[in-house]
Protein backbone atom coordinates (compact mmCIF):
# COMPACT_ATOMS: atom_id res chain seq x y z
CA UNK A 1 0.00 0.00 0.00
CA UNK A 2 1.17 3.53 -0.75
CA UNK A 3 1.48 6.00 2.13
CA UNK A 4 1.28 9.22 0.05
CA UNK A 5 0.33 10.55 -3.36
CA UNK A 6 2.14 13.10 -5.51
CA UNK A 7 0.21 14.97 -8.21
CA UNK A 8 2.79 15.88 -10.82
CA UNK A 9 3.31 18.23 -13.73
CA UNK A 10 5.08 16.79 -16.75
CA UNK A 11 7.01 18.01 -19.76
CA UNK A 12 3.87 18.45 -21.87
CA UNK A 13 2.39 21.26 -19.78
CA UNK A 14 3.31 23.58 -22.68
CA UNK A 15 0.41 22.15 -24.68
CA UNK A 16 -1.96 23.80 -22.21
CA UNK A 17 -0.48 27.29 -22.48
CA UNK A 18 -1.54 30.05 -21.96
CA UNK A 19 -3.98 28.60 -19.40
CA UNK A 20 -1.18 27.23 -17.21
CA UNK A 21 1.25 30.15 -17.15
CA UNK A 22 -0.14 31.17 -13.74
CA UNK A 23 -1.29 27.79 -12.37
CA UNK A 24 -0.25 24.14 -12.39
CA UNK A 25 -1.98 22.06 -15.03
CA UNK A 26 -3.93 20.10 -12.39
CA UNK A 27 -5.69 23.29 -11.23
CA UNK A 28 -7.62 23.57 -14.50
CA UNK A 29 -11.36 22.95 -14.27
CA UNK A 30 -13.26 20.33 -16.23
CA UNK A 31 -16.82 19.69 -15.12
CA UNK A 32 -17.56 20.90 -11.58
CA UNK A 33 -14.16 20.06 -10.10
CA UNK A 34 -10.59 20.83 -11.06
CA UNK A 35 -8.37 17.98 -12.20
CA UNK A 36 -6.68 18.03 -8.80
CA UNK A 37 -9.98 17.95 -6.89
CA UNK A 38 -11.08 14.87 -8.85
CA UNK A 39 -7.94 13.08 -7.71
CA UNK A 40 -8.20 14.14 -4.06
CA UNK A 41 -11.84 13.05 -3.87
CA UNK A 42 -10.70 9.49 -4.71
CA UNK A 43 -7.75 9.45 -2.29
CA UNK A 44 -9.14 11.31 0.73
CA UNK A 45 -7.03 9.78 3.50
CA UNK A 46 -3.51 9.98 2.06
CA UNK A 47 -0.95 12.77 2.55
CA UNK A 48 -0.58 14.84 -0.62
CA UNK A 49 2.40 16.40 -2.36
CA UNK A 50 1.83 18.90 -5.16
CA UNK A 51 4.61 18.89 -7.74
CA UNK A 52 4.95 21.92 -10.01
CA UNK A 53 7.31 23.97 -12.13
CA UNK A 54 9.89 25.80 -10.07
CA UNK A 55 8.64 29.31 -10.86
CA UNK A 56 5.14 28.37 -9.65
CA UNK A 57 6.27 26.87 -6.34
CA UNK A 58 5.91 29.97 -4.15
CA UNK A 59 2.41 30.67 -5.49
CA UNK A 60 1.32 27.05 -4.95
CA UNK A 61 2.68 27.20 -1.38
CA UNK A 62 0.77 30.44 -0.79
CA UNK A 63 -2.46 28.87 -2.03
CA UNK A 64 -2.01 25.51 -0.23
CA UNK A 65 -0.56 26.15 3.24
CA UNK A 66 -1.40 22.64 4.48
CA UNK A 67 0.22 20.64 1.70
CA UNK A 68 3.76 19.64 0.79
CA UNK A 69 5.00 21.40 -2.34
CA UNK A 70 7.85 19.78 -4.30
CA UNK A 71 8.70 17.67 -1.26
CA UNK A 72 7.84 13.99 -0.78
CA UNK A 73 7.70 12.21 2.57
CA UNK A 74 6.97 8.54 3.03
CA UNK A 75 8.30 5.21 1.87
CA UNK A 76 5.84 4.45 -0.94
CA UNK A 77 4.32 7.11 -3.20
CA UNK A 78 1.71 7.02 -5.93
CA UNK A 79 2.70 9.58 -8.58
CA UNK A 80 -0.36 10.73 -10.58
CA UNK A 81 -0.19 12.72 -13.80
CA UNK A 82 -1.88 16.07 -13.15
CA UNK A 83 -3.56 15.95 -16.59
CA UNK A 84 -5.52 12.77 -15.78
CA UNK A 85 -9.31 12.81 -15.60
CA UNK A 86 -9.57 10.64 -12.49
CA UNK A 87 -12.60 8.43 -11.92
CA UNK A 88 -13.61 5.66 -9.50
CA UNK A 89 -12.53 2.80 -11.77
CA UNK A 90 -9.09 4.23 -12.43
CA UNK A 91 -8.43 5.07 -8.78
CA UNK A 92 -9.18 1.45 -7.77
CA UNK A 93 -6.91 0.14 -10.50
CA UNK A 94 -4.04 2.35 -9.33
CA UNK A 95 -4.38 1.27 -5.70
CA UNK A 96 -4.49 -2.42 -6.62
CA UNK A 97 -1.67 -2.32 -9.17
CA UNK A 98 1.18 -3.33 -6.88
CA UNK A 99 4.36 -1.62 -5.77
CA UNK A 100 7.00 -0.41 -8.23
CA UNK A 101 4.79 -0.37 -11.28
CA UNK A 102 3.89 2.22 -13.89
CA UNK A 103 0.48 2.75 -15.47
CA UNK A 104 0.46 4.00 -19.05
CA UNK A 105 -1.87 4.61 -21.95
CA UNK A 106 -0.34 4.71 -25.41
CA UNK A 107 3.09 5.76 -24.09
CA UNK A 108 1.64 8.47 -21.86
CA UNK A 109 2.25 8.09 -18.16
CA UNK A 110 -0.92 7.94 -16.09
CA UNK A 111 0.56 7.07 -12.71
CA UNK A 112 3.41 5.22 -11.02
CA UNK A 113 3.57 3.39 -7.69
CA UNK A 114 7.15 3.77 -6.45
CA UNK A 115 9.11 2.76 -3.35
CA UNK A 116 12.63 1.99 -2.19
CA UNK A 117 15.72 3.27 -3.96
CA UNK A 118 13.69 4.32 -7.01
CA UNK A 119 11.56 6.61 -4.86
CA UNK A 120 14.67 8.09 -3.26
CA UNK A 121 16.04 8.81 -6.72
CA UNK A 122 12.83 10.56 -7.77
CA UNK A 123 12.73 12.59 -4.55
CA UNK A 124 16.10 14.09 -5.43
CA UNK A 125 14.70 15.19 -8.81
CA UNK A 126 11.45 16.65 -7.44
CA UNK A 127 12.25 20.10 -8.84
CA UNK A 128 12.45 18.72 -12.40
CA UNK A 129 9.60 17.85 -14.75
CA UNK A 130 9.18 14.08 -14.80
CA UNK A 131 9.25 12.12 -18.07
CA UNK A 132 8.09 8.64 -19.00
CA UNK A 133 11.73 7.57 -19.23
CA UNK A 134 12.20 8.36 -15.52
CA UNK A 135 10.01 5.34 -14.73
CA UNK A 136 11.31 2.96 -17.44
CA UNK A 137 12.56 0.26 -15.01
CA UNK A 138 9.14 -0.27 -13.37
CA UNK A 139 6.66 -3.02 -14.20
CA UNK A 140 4.41 -1.68 -16.99
CA UNK A 141 0.59 -1.79 -16.91
CA UNK A 142 -1.66 -0.60 -19.72
CA UNK A 143 -4.77 1.13 -18.37
CA UNK A 144 -7.86 2.80 -19.76
CA UNK A 145 -7.71 6.47 -18.82
CA UNK A 146 -8.35 9.94 -20.21
CA UNK A 147 -5.65 12.60 -20.35
CA UNK A 148 -6.08 16.30 -21.05
CA UNK A 149 -3.59 17.22 -23.77
CA UNK A 150 -4.85 20.55 -25.15
CA UNK A 151 -7.27 23.23 -23.94
CA UNK A 152 -10.08 22.00 -26.19
CA UNK A 153 -9.92 18.60 -24.46
CA UNK A 154 -11.20 20.28 -21.30
CA UNK A 155 -14.19 21.64 -23.23
CA UNK A 156 -14.96 18.48 -25.20
CA UNK A 157 -14.93 16.37 -22.00
CA UNK A 158 -16.93 18.89 -20.01
CA UNK A 159 -20.35 17.28 -20.46
CA UNK A 160 -19.22 13.88 -19.23
CA UNK A 161 -17.31 15.43 -16.33
CA UNK A 162 -20.26 17.61 -15.28
CA UNK A 163 -22.42 14.50 -15.03
CA UNK A 164 -19.74 12.43 -13.27
CA UNK A 165 -18.86 15.19 -10.79
CA UNK A 166 -22.53 15.81 -9.99
CA UNK A 167 -22.99 12.13 -9.18
CA UNK A 168 -19.79 12.08 -7.09
CA UNK A 169 -20.75 15.15 -5.06
CA UNK A 170 -24.41 14.22 -4.46
CA UNK A 171 -24.49 10.42 -4.18
CA UNK A 172 -23.77 10.45 -0.43
CA UNK A 173 -25.64 13.68 0.26
CA UNK A 174 -28.57 12.96 2.55
CA UNK A 175 -29.92 16.47 3.00
CA UNK A 176 -32.26 18.63 0.98
CA UNK A 177 -30.70 19.26 -2.45
CA UNK A 178 -32.76 22.44 -2.97
CA UNK A 179 -31.46 24.97 -0.47
CA UNK A 180 -31.16 28.73 -0.49
CA UNK A 181 -34.15 30.78 -1.59
CA UNK A 182 -36.23 29.72 -4.59
CA UNK A 183 -38.73 32.49 -5.24
CA UNK A 184 -42.27 31.92 -6.43
CA UNK A 185 -42.30 32.12 -10.21
CA UNK A 186 -38.95 30.36 -10.66
CA UNK A 187 -39.27 27.18 -12.72
CA UNK A 188 -37.24 24.05 -11.94
CA UNK A 189 -37.60 21.19 -14.42
CA UNK A 190 -36.62 17.74 -13.06
CA UNK A 191 -35.90 18.91 -9.52
CA UNK A 192 -34.28 15.59 -8.64
CA UNK A 193 -31.45 16.48 -11.01
CA UNK A 194 -30.76 19.91 -9.47
CA UNK A 195 -28.55 20.84 -6.52
CA UNK A 196 -28.77 24.35 -5.05
CA UNK A 197 -26.51 25.13 -2.11
CA UNK A 198 -27.09 27.39 0.89
CA UNK A 199 -27.41 31.14 0.44
CA UNK A 200 -28.21 30.97 -3.27
CA UNK A 201 -31.17 32.91 -4.70
CA UNK A 202 -33.22 31.75 -7.69
CA UNK A 203 -35.25 34.80 -8.71
CA UNK A 204 -38.80 34.88 -10.18
CA UNK A 205 -38.91 33.99 -13.87
CA UNK A 206 -35.63 32.05 -13.86
CA UNK A 207 -35.75 28.63 -15.56
CA UNK A 208 -33.52 25.74 -14.52
CA UNK A 209 -33.98 22.89 -17.01
CA UNK A 210 -32.28 19.68 -15.85
CA UNK A 211 -34.27 17.26 -18.00
CA UNK A 212 -31.23 16.41 -20.15
CA UNK A 213 -28.47 16.89 -17.60
CA UNK A 214 -27.87 17.93 -13.99
CA UNK A 215 -27.49 21.48 -12.68
CA UNK A 216 -25.22 22.15 -9.71
CA UNK A 217 -25.22 25.63 -8.15
CA UNK A 218 -22.84 26.46 -5.29
CA UNK A 219 -23.21 28.67 -2.22
CA UNK A 220 -24.37 32.32 -2.27
CA UNK A 221 -24.91 32.46 -6.03
CA UNK A 222 -27.68 34.50 -7.63
CA UNK A 223 -29.70 33.47 -10.69
CA UNK A 224 -31.48 36.60 -11.90
CA UNK A 225 -34.99 36.82 -13.33
CA UNK A 226 -35.68 35.61 -16.87
CA UNK A 227 -32.38 33.77 -17.15
CA UNK A 228 -32.38 30.22 -18.51
CA UNK A 229 -29.98 27.44 -17.52
CA UNK A 230 -30.06 24.15 -19.44
CA UNK A 231 -28.10 21.29 -17.91
CA UNK A 232 -25.64 19.86 -17.53
CA UNK A 233 -24.29 23.09 -16.03
CA UNK A 234 -22.21 24.13 -13.02
CA UNK A 235 -22.45 27.57 -11.37
CA UNK A 236 -19.83 28.22 -8.68
CA UNK A 237 -20.00 29.89 -5.29
CA UNK A 238 -20.93 33.61 -5.30
CA UNK A 239 -21.39 33.73 -9.08
CA UNK A 240 -24.20 35.67 -10.72
CA UNK A 241 -26.21 34.76 -13.82
CA UNK A 242 -27.55 38.07 -15.08
CA UNK A 243 -31.04 39.03 -16.31
CA UNK A 244 -31.97 37.32 -19.56
CA UNK A 245 -28.84 35.16 -19.72
CA UNK A 246 -28.97 31.99 -21.78
CA UNK A 247 -26.66 29.35 -20.29
CA UNK A 248 -26.81 26.29 -22.50
CA UNK A 249 -25.67 22.76 -21.79
CA UNK A 250 -22.09 21.61 -21.08
CA UNK A 251 -21.09 24.87 -19.40
CA UNK A 252 -19.05 25.36 -16.23
CA UNK A 253 -18.89 28.76 -14.53
CA UNK A 254 -16.52 28.88 -11.57
CA UNK A 255 -16.51 30.94 -8.41
CA UNK A 256 -17.27 34.69 -8.25
CA UNK A 257 -18.15 35.22 -11.92
CA UNK A 258 -20.78 37.47 -13.50
CA UNK A 259 -22.20 36.03 -16.69
CA UNK A 260 -24.82 37.21 -19.14
CA UNK A 261 -25.63 36.86 -22.82
CA UNK A 262 -25.38 33.47 -24.52
CA UNK A 263 -22.94 30.78 -23.39
CA UNK A 264 -22.70 27.15 -24.44
CA UNK A 265 -20.13 24.34 -24.18
CA UNK A 266 -17.70 26.60 -22.34
CA UNK A 267 -15.64 26.78 -19.15
CA UNK A 268 -15.12 30.03 -17.24
CA UNK A 269 -12.57 29.26 -14.57
CA UNK A 270 -13.22 31.76 -11.73
CA UNK A 271 -13.32 35.49 -10.94
CA UNK A 272 -14.12 36.35 -14.57
CA UNK A 273 -16.87 38.50 -16.06
CA UNK A 274 -18.93 38.22 -19.21
CA UNK A 275 -21.83 40.30 -17.98
CA UNK A 276 -23.38 41.54 -21.22
CA UNK A 277 -24.84 40.33 -24.49
CA UNK A 278 -22.63 38.38 -26.86
CA UNK A 279 -21.94 34.73 -27.69
CA UNK A 280 -19.32 32.51 -26.06
CA UNK A 281 -19.10 28.95 -27.33
CA UNK A 282 -16.65 26.04 -27.00
CA UNK A 283 -14.38 28.43 -25.12
CA UNK A 284 -12.13 28.36 -22.06
CA UNK A 285 -11.59 31.57 -20.10
CA UNK A 286 -9.00 31.75 -17.32
CA UNK A 287 -9.32 33.78 -14.12
CA UNK A 288 -9.70 37.57 -13.88
CA UNK A 289 -10.85 37.80 -17.50
CA UNK A 290 -13.30 40.51 -18.54
CA UNK A 291 -15.19 40.44 -21.84
CA UNK A 292 -16.67 43.80 -22.88
CA UNK A 293 -20.28 44.18 -23.98
CA UNK A 294 -21.18 42.40 -27.22
CA UNK A 295 -17.95 40.43 -27.33
CA UNK A 296 -18.49 37.38 -29.56
CA UNK A 297 -16.44 34.37 -30.52
CA UNK A 298 -16.89 32.05 -33.47
CA UNK A 299 -16.60 28.33 -32.75
CA UNK A 300 -17.44 26.94 -36.22
CA UNK A 301 -15.77 27.57 -39.56
CA UNK A 302 -17.97 28.51 -42.52
CA UNK A 303 -16.81 25.37 -44.34
CA UNK A 304 -17.52 23.20 -41.27
CA UNK A 305 -13.95 21.94 -41.39
CA UNK A 306 -11.51 20.90 -38.67
CA UNK A 307 -10.15 23.85 -36.68
CA UNK A 308 -6.42 24.47 -36.32
CA UNK A 309 -5.11 26.20 -33.21
CA UNK A 310 -1.69 27.70 -32.41
CA UNK A 311 -0.36 26.38 -29.12
CA UNK A 312 3.13 27.27 -27.88
CA UNK A 313 4.26 28.38 -31.35
CA UNK A 314 2.97 25.19 -33.01
CA UNK A 315 -0.11 24.90 -35.23
CA UNK A 316 -2.19 21.92 -34.07
CA UNK A 317 -5.09 20.40 -35.97
CA UNK A 318 -7.66 19.89 -33.23
CA UNK A 319 -9.60 17.39 -35.34
CA UNK A 320 -12.75 19.11 -34.05
CA UNK A 321 -15.50 21.00 -35.85
CA UNK A 322 -16.13 23.26 -32.85
CA UNK A 323 -13.34 25.19 -31.08
CA UNK A 324 -13.86 28.70 -29.76
CA UNK A 325 -11.77 31.15 -27.76
CA UNK A 326 -8.99 30.24 -25.33
CA UNK A 327 -8.10 33.23 -23.14
CA UNK A 328 -5.42 33.37 -20.44
CA UNK A 329 -5.70 34.94 -17.00
CA UNK A 330 -6.03 38.73 -16.59
CA UNK A 331 -6.90 39.22 -20.29
CA UNK A 332 -9.54 41.76 -21.33
CA UNK A 333 -11.60 42.60 -24.42
CA UNK A 334 -13.32 45.88 -25.25
CA UNK A 335 -16.94 46.31 -26.33
CA UNK A 336 -17.88 44.75 -29.68
CA UNK A 337 -14.76 42.58 -29.81
CA UNK A 338 -14.78 39.64 -32.23
CA UNK A 339 -12.69 36.47 -32.05
CA UNK A 340 -12.33 33.96 -34.87
CA UNK A 341 -12.57 30.19 -34.48
CA UNK A 342 -9.72 28.71 -32.47
CA UNK A 343 -8.30 32.06 -31.32
CA UNK A 344 -5.81 31.98 -28.44
CA UNK A 345 -5.24 35.10 -26.33
CA UNK A 346 -2.36 35.11 -23.86
CA UNK A 347 -2.07 36.20 -20.24
CA UNK A 348 -2.51 39.89 -19.40
CA UNK A 349 -3.56 40.96 -22.90
CA UNK A 350 -5.88 43.89 -23.62
CA UNK A 351 -7.80 43.48 -26.90
CA UNK A 352 -9.62 46.37 -28.58
CA UNK A 353 -10.22 47.97 -31.96
CA UNK A 354 -12.13 46.98 -35.10
CA UNK A 355 -11.90 43.66 -36.92
CA UNK A 356 -10.62 40.30 -35.76
CA UNK A 357 -7.36 40.19 -33.81
CA UNK A 358 -4.82 37.55 -34.96
CA UNK A 359 -5.75 33.95 -34.17
CA UNK A 360 -2.76 33.88 -31.85
CA UNK A 361 -2.27 36.85 -29.53
CA UNK A 362 0.90 36.67 -27.39
CA UNK A 363 0.73 37.26 -23.67
CA UNK A 364 0.86 40.92 -22.59
CA UNK A 365 -0.39 42.25 -25.92
CA UNK A 366 -2.09 45.63 -26.38
CA UNK A 367 -4.32 46.23 -29.42
CA UNK A 368 -6.21 44.10 -31.91
CA UNK A 369 -6.79 43.54 -35.59
CA UNK A 370 -5.19 46.79 -36.74
CA UNK A 371 -2.03 46.69 -34.65
CA UNK A 372 -0.50 44.89 -31.68
CA UNK A 373 2.15 46.17 -29.34
CA UNK A 374 3.42 45.16 -25.91
CA UNK A 375 1.26 45.96 -22.89
CA UNK A 376 3.47 47.78 -20.41
CA UNK A 377 4.04 45.40 -17.51
CA UNK A 378 3.76 48.14 -14.87
CA UNK A 379 0.35 49.21 -16.18
CA UNK A 380 -0.76 45.59 -16.37
CA UNK A 381 0.25 44.95 -12.76
CA UNK A 382 -1.58 48.07 -11.59
CA UNK A 383 -4.79 46.93 -13.30
CA UNK A 384 -4.47 43.44 -11.80
CA UNK A 385 -4.13 44.95 -8.31
CA UNK A 386 -7.27 47.07 -8.81
CA UNK A 387 -9.31 44.19 -10.23
CA UNK A 388 -8.40 41.79 -7.43
CA UNK A 389 -8.98 44.43 -4.75
CA UNK A 390 -12.58 44.78 -5.99
CA UNK A 391 -13.06 41.14 -4.97
CA UNK A 392 -11.27 41.70 -1.65
CA UNK A 393 -8.31 39.59 -2.71
CA UNK A 394 -4.80 40.84 -2.14
CA UNK A 395 -2.38 40.98 -5.05
CA UNK A 396 0.69 39.75 -3.18
CA UNK A 397 4.40 40.15 -3.88
CA UNK A 398 4.36 36.51 -4.99
CA UNK A 399 1.61 37.29 -7.51
CA UNK A 400 3.55 40.26 -8.81
CA UNK A 401 6.80 38.34 -9.17
CA UNK A 402 5.00 35.55 -10.99
CA UNK A 403 3.49 38.00 -13.48
CA UNK A 404 6.90 39.53 -14.09
CA UNK A 405 8.37 36.05 -14.61
CA UNK A 406 5.71 35.15 -17.17
CA UNK A 407 6.26 38.50 -18.91
CA UNK A 408 9.93 37.54 -19.33
CA UNK A 409 9.08 33.96 -20.38
CA UNK A 410 6.78 35.21 -23.14
CA UNK A 411 9.11 37.87 -24.53
CA UNK A 412 10.28 35.73 -27.44
CA UNK A 413 6.77 35.13 -28.78
CA UNK A 414 6.17 38.89 -28.85
CA UNK A 415 9.49 39.53 -30.57
CA UNK A 416 8.55 37.01 -33.28
CA UNK A 417 5.53 39.17 -34.06
CA UNK A 418 7.62 42.33 -34.19
CA UNK A 419 6.39 43.65 -30.84
CA UNK A 420 8.82 45.59 -28.63
CA UNK A 421 9.64 44.45 -25.09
Amino acid sequence: MVDSICIVEGEFYTRLLPLVYLRPEYDLRCGILTLREKILKRFPNLPVTLHCRGYLAELVKQQNPGLLINEIKGKSTLFINGRVLMDDKLSKTLMQGGTDSIFVKENSIIAANVSGSKLEELKKRINDLYKLSDFHDLFRNEVDAKLISYPWDLVSNNREQLINDYELLTREYNGNKLNGTIYEGAHLLDKNNIFIDEGTKIMPGAVLDAENGPIYIGKNAKIYSNSVIIGPVFIGNKSQIRVGAKIYENTSIGEVCKVGGEVEDSIIHSYSNKQHEGFLGHAYLGSWVNLGADTNNSDLKNNYGSIKVTINDEVIDSGLQFVGLTMGDHAKSSINSMFNTGTVVGVGSNIFGSGFPPKYVPSFSWGGGETLTTYNIERCLEVAKRVMARRSIQFTEIDEQLMRTVFALTGEERRKMGMPN
